[in-house]
């Protein structure tokens, strides 16, 4: 089959009527063209264009006949490439979305109503599981952008950027407001009673890996397998809880809650976005990721 580049030299060449327009209109050198122009006479056993001193004219049984045929055909083709790159920027499909209730709570709902509201041909596929989960479900192609309790091993998915910052700090109802007034030694919360999210949560483990690290051991009297019920707890006085600042500013700054200030303090963590590797990125998710990073999108 001839190369269909061979044909668009041939259309470029009839349409302009010389070598050096051609060669000027497709970027390419005028020994180029002239070279594609005899390739595919050969190919096609005949010559297709009369060389004469007002440039290059079609012949009569060669050039003529195709020109039409050739002009068609690919207008045809540059118009399915137009429709694909309307397809291909046009948000459609269904995109999975994965992540834990408490960061669909606190940092996707209006970003994922935004959206809706936005494309509303989208369909939002809503997949609710711990870090843990939602990296499985990265590393085996079963979501299309997922939101992560930083940090994680991203060996098996592709971790794009930080969507939000998270300080974790100590909080408890007004029973303990005494502690809130100076800064405690970390090592004085193991002698009251802690509320900490389940042992299987990147929360719990980035919290007491670095307790540990200064040689704290920070033993719960209460799991809880939610932030929310983690900060009700907080609230009705059962302990002191452990939660992200940003996650309880509301009760806060309204005194339903009081920060208990540690020395040393607990570092800073995140919310990372991340995609299946390797995997290509629609449009409709590059979209919603643009809510996010617009400058990266």
């Amino acid at each position: 089959m001839v190369n269909l580049e061979l044909y668009r030299v041939f259309y470029t060449v009839a349409k302009c009527g010389s070598l050096t327009r051609a060669s000027e209109e497709l970027y390419i050198s005028q020994p180029a063209v002239s070279q594609a122009i005899k390739q595919l006479e050969t190919q096609l056993g005949a010559p297709l264009f009369l060389r004469t001193h007002r440039g290059m004219e079609l012949s009569e049984r060669g050039g003529k006949q195709i020109f039409a045929i050739v002009e068609r055909a690919l207008g045809q083709l540059d118009e399915a490439e137009a429709r694909f790159k309307e397809i291909t920027a046009t948000a459609s499909g269904t995109i999975r979305i994965s992540a834990s209730d408490t960061i669909f709570t606190y940092a996707l709902i209006d970003k994922i109503a935004a959206y809706h509201e936005r494309y509303p041909e989208v369909k939002l596929n809503l997949i609710n599981c711990i870090t843990p989960e939602t990296c499985d479900l990265l590393k085996n192609g079963k979501c299309d952008i997922a939101f992560l309790n930083l940090p994680v091993d991203a060996k098996d998915f592709d971790l794009s950027s930080t969507v939000m910052p998270l300080h974790d700090i100590f909080i408890a109802n007004e029973r303990y407001a005494a502690l809130a007034e100076e800064i405690q030694p970390l090592r004085a919360l193991q002698d009251y009673p802690l509320l900490l999210l389940g042992g299987n949560t990147i929360t719990r483990k980035a919290i007491e890996s670095f307790a540990e690290s200064v040689g704290v051991h920070l033993h719960p009297e209460i799991e809880c397998g939610s932030i929310e019920l983690m900060i009700s707890l907080a609230k009705s006085g059962a302990g002191i809880a452990c939660a992200p600042r940003e996650y309880v500013a509301r009760e806060l700054a309204a005194g339903e809650l009081v920060e208990v200030r540690t020395n040393p303090s607990l570092p800073a963590r995140g919310i990372g976005i991340a995609f299946p590797k390797n995997a290509p990125v629609s449009y409709a998710v590059r979209e919603f990721f643009k809510l996010f990073d617009p400058g990266r999108a």
